[in-house]
């Protein structure tokens, strides 16, 4: 990893309904420990004995309870045991489906409101990288955008987002971005993530998008140069606009702490209406009401393989993508009645 190639990502230095999700299975990726095929949830619910139902209630009566209490065992038995798969990036599918999702999704659902649009635009099979704006003081939209990929698309995709090298150098949140498929932000690891047939997310924007202060919302900020447009190019995957409206309302950065940030190592330290003056309460998000939009693919399997290396056509593309997103964030921001509602 030491030496991969940084993508300037960031600054300029580098559902709706409960409709129950069927288990999905890998091939497993063996590490130095004893690890053996990871039997999915609905194996363990299928082995689980049947209990008689008194009042004839079928899987919504004992039974199913009995059901769930065996397949929540055997889910905690293979995490005490280590009996379950995690690819060569760290991502432990099963963790993240039945527990990161769990956690999200009330915040996704009931507090966000999230709506999401054009959906079907990311392919069903093989690899696409969306590409999408970036805002709202903390990267709660990274984590937004995971569930709806997760919870609303067709062909039951993941999102595997490319994060900033200061998520995987904070304790606890390293090793929760690498469970749930995240991965650092460098042309080698995207490259391999989208050769695989991953889904992969990258916000160009980085911290200038998230750390802008409240009177630049929805104003995109300079999306490097091109990196995501060669990596897409190189693997020959479409990409996938994506405009995101909601997020920038969450914490109003109306000031930013530069010398704080400073000696905390934060590219900045934001002042909002509510932090840091209410303390840990400033912490909590504005419930505004979101829209995310996935705009029709660019494909980039027609270009020569030494279109990689072209700085014009990288220039040319980069700017197409956030020309649509920019337009497709003014067009949602004239649809939308209110911040909240």
């Amino acid at each position: 990893m030491a030496d991969a190639k940084v993508i300037p990502f960031d600054d300029d230095r580098s559902r709706s309904g409960g409709v129950p999700r069927a288990a999905r299975r890998r091939p497993p990726v063996r590490g130095t420990g004893s690890v053996s095929a990871l039997p999915g949830p609905s194996a363990a619910q299928d082995a689980a004995p049947e209990s008689e139902d008194p009042g004839g209630g079928g899987a919504s009566g004992r039974g199913a309870w009995d059901r769930r209490i065996a397949g929540g065992l055997a889910f905690l038995r293979r995490r005490v045991t280590g009996e379950y798969d995690v690819d060569e990036f760290g991502y432990d599918e099963e963790l993240t489906d039945q527990v990161l999702m769990s956690l999200l999704r009330p915040v996704y659902e009931k507090y966000f409101r999230v709506e999401v649009k054009g959906i079907e635009n990311i392919p069903s099979e093989g690899g696409a990288l969306i590409v999408s704006n970036h805002s709202g003081t903390l990267p709660l939209d990274g984590l937004m955008l995971q569930v709806a990929v997760h919870d609303h698309h067709p062909a039951d995709r993941h999102l595997r987002l490319l994060a900033a090298d200061l998520v995987f150098m904070l304790p606890v949140v390293n090793e929760l971005a690498r469970k749930a498929g995240h991965t650092l932000a460098c042309a080698e690891d995207a490259e391999r993530l989208l050769r695989k047939g991953e889904v992969v997310g990258v916000m160009p924007e980085g911290f200038k998008g998230i750390g802008k202060p409240f009177g630049e919302r929805y104003k995109l900020q300079r999306f490097g140069r091109g990196g995501f447009v060669s990596t897409a190019l190189r693997a020959g995957v479409p990409i996938v606009p994506c405009s995101i409206v909601g997020a920038e309302e969450i914490y109003p950065m109306i000031g930013n702490a530069k010398t704080l940030a400073r000696l905390l190592g934060f590219p900045y330290f934001p002042i909002t209406p509510t932090f840091p003056w209410l303390g840990p309460l400033g912490a909590v998000p504005l419930p505004t009401k979101w829209t995310i939009q996935f705009g029709e693919p660019i494909p980039t399997d027609g270009y020569p393989l030494e279109a990689a290396e072209d700085p014009m056509l990288m220039f040319n593309l980069t700017d197409q993508v956030r020309e649509q997103i920019q337009h497709t964030l003014y067009k949602l921001l004239v649809q939308r009645r209110s911040v909240f509602f």
